[in-house]
């Protein structure tokens, strides 16, 4: 179920990463940074309940729905009070737990309105859209993970680490120039077409997306 789960997420455009053991999912989590996680109750080494418990307690708040075929009133409250932020019984819809991911990734400290504008650049990540004013922008589904994390983060300096992170999952075998290949990607949709620059190359560093959209 967590392959076939997984494998609708990334047809989705998510990039997802799949733990078969809380061993792996307690690495995991603490070696990158994920804006959401699905934590399944039946997990053969130590139930979702307690791993949770232990993310919590080890200071890693990442928003957490917690995922079961049992549906009684005492499982959900033990699941919440583990420190889950949600809780979705089996079986769900792809659609709703979507939903329910967008929704708890919007509630982080960092601003995360459902619509990203910035200047002429709009971005609607539920209906996995993008514009540069008028005009709909076609993305793949990498070029739209990127984009959206350099939307979020306007104005600051991205490493490629960071970028990586955000558009491809560790089963990705990286070359050392795919970032720098897929932000050309961009530039060639996002600018040049409307003759602006808003990604900037920050040498030694990284990229930056002009807080501006830009000029």
């Amino acid at each position: 179920m967590a392959a076939a789960m997984c494998r609708a997420l990334r047809g989705a455009g998510v990039v997802a990463d799949v733990a078969a053991t809380s061993d792996d999912a307690l690495w995991m989590v603490r070696a990158a940074s994920y804006d959401a996680m699905v934590l399944d109750v039946m997990l053969p080494d130590i139930d979702g309940f307690e791993t949770c418990r232990l993310l919590r307690a080890d200071g890693v708040w990442v928003p957490i729905i917690m995922v079961t075929a049992r549906d009684a009133i005492e499982d959900r409250v033990r699941g919440l009070d583990a420190g889950a932020d949600d809780y979705l019984t089996k079986p769900f819809s792809l659609a709703e737990l979507l939903a329910r991911l967008r929704a708890l990734v919007r509630r982080e400290p960092v601003e995360r309105p459902s619509t990203i504008e910035v200047g002429s650049l709009r971005l609607d990540p539920a209906a996995r859209q993008a514009w540069r004013g008028d005009t709909e922008i076609e993305l793949s589904a990498r070029e739209y993970a990127l984009l959206e994390t350099f939307m979020r983060s306007a104005g600051q300096v991205l490493s490629q680490q960071q970028l990586l992170d955000a558009a491809w999952d560790f089963e990705y075998e990286h070359r050392s120039n795919v970032v720098e290949v897929y932000v050309r990607y961009l530039r060639e949709k996002i600018d040049r077409p409307f003759s602006v620059r808003s990604l900037e190359t920050v040498r030694g560093t990284g990229y930056r997306l002009r807080s501006d959209g830009g000029v």
